[in-house]
């Protein structure tokens, strides 16, 4: 437990006896960052039950929900994500009706024993139903190694392996949140920027929403845009799909092969493409909704800079022989511009042969798909020159602050609350390390003992100085590229292995932040540490659970599945990873980038991003009152684009218009509708949109019921005819 600074012994001890501070202690003990005063209340009533009967079975099936959703539209060509918001709105309605309709009786099991209806709903057990939810609506990262395996490797790692590799590589970061939430939690410095606006939100379902008639609840707005989105995603995701992407240089243009190059929404660059479904312009990218106007408009900014400035030059001036190949694709080739036979250089083993590979040839790729790593490369240096150029004063500040300054009103708070104990996050990280070591020893990952333990020390290196910059700017620099290169130089020729290790280097970091994040949520809400605990690890466990049985499922009820010529399942994303596991592990990153690579080039681009933030930050210092110099990020400028492939360039544009009216047409001239119902129409956008996705599934896709007519072509539908690589001769 956190000691109480010794000149406030007397009023911390008070404090066990009284619910609030008063005035004066609230003046003298709050948050010193205005941002925090104005948001987190300094109130707390420790008497409000939190693992309640509505917790678990409101948390437990939410988490079902949203893990099974989620896990099925991931394998589609544009995959959809309901996000935890959604639960965090209706589990409030649905709490409150439980509240009314249960009666109030006491139900004993053995040692256990709950009351079915404690009281009123309370903004406790809804921040814990929300959290144990949203671990289910981002699907496990080590699916895709299970998958990859299956069903481009040919090798199925079985049901039982693969849940204790999900498992593992879900939870082992939880133990290591243990050794950094000292540091990142308690501390007032440690922000968590993102964490406010749940705090904002949370506060404005329990503190207003009952008491305010003049506007329309946001539950019921929620209801009537699921009701309409669901309604009319029939039209492009069944009877109409041409509503998808709009590509009208194919139109005005269909036989004209520059048209179709350029102007295809998914297959080229998207010039003049657009979209009019919902779940095609969040596949990947996410909602625009949510997105700060700085941050849209620098993703603009690179969009059309990468897409119609860089790519078209490199493309038409045929730089590493790029008309060999199709302008816009994630699929590997061989020299000669045929799809490469990656099967074919590796042994029984899934070992890379040499002499299997010598007769190959030389893996290539389409130019846009190289550029694609130059751009990961430049957008992985940018971060770290640009956070020292930008932040690097306010972190070194930030964490002398957290290592020294006395504790704030939220933390005096918390010490009512038993922390949660030393030997749980040891014994999370512990276990989950010995069983990923079996894990990666017997069941054919081929990733040795001591790769193993390398991934994870590269976590337990990066999570608290990468913490700290999360906590203080919200930015959080991912270890997937570094954790690539690292393996694929130590152990070139393995695929699965080189996956698995950037999984547990990159995931594990990745997961210990989710729950140092969900714990200062917890903090900032006065919940029990131990049950935030608990409920993050219950809630993962399980959407871990559903995420591969739901993949299984898939892998069962789909022929053909990930299948580049399947329409609707073609697994992108997968393919992608499936990509990159032959580049940096079957082949390796020395023979793609190294001294022996035939894109050695793009190792510049690491120079090309660090040193990109340079001139815009000596800008800002030049012309402090140049307002818009402040808003140059050129992290999220040059790294904007990274998710394509698999995304395609007609998502962004409708995407950029979407992000555009909400945050700026309407935040300006609307504030009050854009406050009240901007993230609720996101989240009822995505609820509509994946019920008549399910429906469309089962009552006619599996049937193969099809609607043939002109309004379902594909996206510029002689785009392979005329616009098709230009082999050699």
């Amino acid at each position: 437990m956190h000691e109480a600074h010794p000149a406030d012994k007397a009023a911390a001890a008070d404090l066990e006896k009284r619910l609030d501070f008063t005035p004066e202690e609230v003046e003298r003990y709050n948050s010193p960052y205005e941002v925090v005063r104005v948001t987190v209340s300094t109130k707390d009533d420790p008497t409000l039950p939190t693992l309640t009967f509505r917790f678990w079975v409101l948390g437990i099936f939410f988490n079902c929900v949203l893990a099974f959703v989620n896990q099925f539209f991931w394998y589609r060509a544009t995959p959809l994500t309901v996000t935890g918001l959604v639960a965090q709105l209706l589990s409030y309605p649905l709490g409150s009706a439980m509240a009314r309709i249960l009666p109030d009786k006491r139900v004993n099991l053995g040692l256990f024993s709950f009351s079915l209806n404690p009281g009123p709903f309370n903004v406790k057990e809804h921040v814990l139903i929300t959290v144990c939810a949203t671990a289910g609506a981002s699907t496990a990262y080590a699916v895709d190694i299970v998958a990859i395996k299956r069903v481009f490797y040919g090798s199925d790692l079985g049901f039982g392996p693969s849940l204790l590799l999900i498992l593992t590589t879900q939870c082992l970061g939880y133990g290591l949140a243990g050794m950094c939430r000292r540091f990142l939690v308690r501390p007032s410095a440690m922000i968590w920027p993102a964490q406010l606006v749940n705090v904002t939100l949370f506060r404005t379902l329990h503190e207003e929403e009952e008491g305010d008639k003049s506007h329309m609840s946001r539950i019921r707005f929620f209801v009537i845009v699921a009701g309409c989105s669901f309604a009319y995603y029939f039209l492009p995701g069944y009877l109409a799909s041409f509503l998808s992407t709009i590509s009208l240089l194919c139109y005005f243009a269909p036989r004209n092969r520059v048209a179709n190059l350029i102007g295809s929404g998914n297959r080229g660059l998207g010039l003049l493409s657009f979209s009019l479904d919902w779940n095609y312009i969040t596949g990947f990218l996410g909602t625009p909704l949510a997105v700060p106007l700085w941050a849209q408009a620098n993703i603009f900014v690179g969009f059309l800079l990468i897409l119609y400035v860089l790519i078209p030059i490199g493309y038409f001036s045929n730089i590493w022989d790029a008309q060999k190949y199709p302008i816009f694709d994630s699929d590997l080739y061989r020299e000669n511009g045929d799809v490469y036979d990656t099967m074919a250089i590796l042994d029984e083993n899934l070992l890379l042969d040499e002499t299997k590979y010598a007769a190959e040839g030389q893996l290539r790729l389409s130019y846009f798909f190289a550029i694609t790593y130059g751009i990961g490369f430049a957008a992985l240096s940018s971060v770290i020159s640009h956070t020292i150029l930008y932040h690097g004063k306010e972190i070194v500040q930030r964490f002398r602050e957290a290592r020294s300054s006395d504790d704030d009103i939220h933390a005096r708070l918390m010490d009512r609350y038993p922390e949660v104990p030393d030997w749980w996050y040891i014994a999370m990280f512990v276990t989950n390390t010995i069983v990923a070591i079996i894990v990666c020893e017997l069941f054919g990952i081929d990733l040795p003992w001591w790769g193993l333990l390398l991934a994870v020390a590269m976590s337990v290196f990066f999570i608290v100085p990468i913490g700290i910059i999360t906590a203080v700017t919200n930015q959080m620099p991912g270890l997937n590229i570094i954790t690539e290169l690292v393996i694929g130089f130590i152990l070139p020729g393995r695929a699965i292995a080189n996956v698995t290790f950037k999984t547990y280097g990159y995931i594990t970091m990745v997961q210990g932040l989710n729950l140092v994040s969900d714990l200062k949520l917890g903090h900032y809400m006065k919940i029990p540490p131990r049950h935030m605990f608990i409920a993050q690890t219950i809630g993962t466990m399980l959407a871990g659970l559903i995420n591969l049985a739901t993949s299984y499922l898939m892998f069962y009820l789909i022929p053909g599945i990930c299948n580049e010529n399947n329409k609707v399942w073609s697994c992108d994303s997968t393919r992608v990873f499936y990509s990159a596991s032959v580049i940096w592990g079957a082949i390796g990153p020395n023979r793609m980038f190294g001294s022996e690579g035939y894109y050695s080039a793009l190792n510049w681009w690491f120079l090309i991003g660090f040193l990109a933030p340079i001139p815009f930050w000596l800008l800002t210092r030049r012309f402090p009152n140049v307002k818009w110099l402040k808003y140059i990020h050129t992290p999220v400028l040059i790294g904007g684009t990274a998710i394509m492939p698999p995304a395609k360039a007609g998502m962004y544009t409708t995407w950029i218009i979407i992000g555009f009216i909400s945050q700026f047409i309407v935040y300006r001239y609307r504030r009050e509708l854009w406050s009240r119902f901007n993230y609720v129409l996101s989240a009822a956008m995505d609820s509509g949109v994946a019920i008549a996705g399910l429906i469309i599934f089962f009552a006619f896709q599996y049937w193969e019921f099809e609607v043939d007519w002109w309004g379902n072509q594909p996206d510029c539908p002689h785009f392979k005819e005329v616009a098709g690589p230009i082999l050699a001769s």
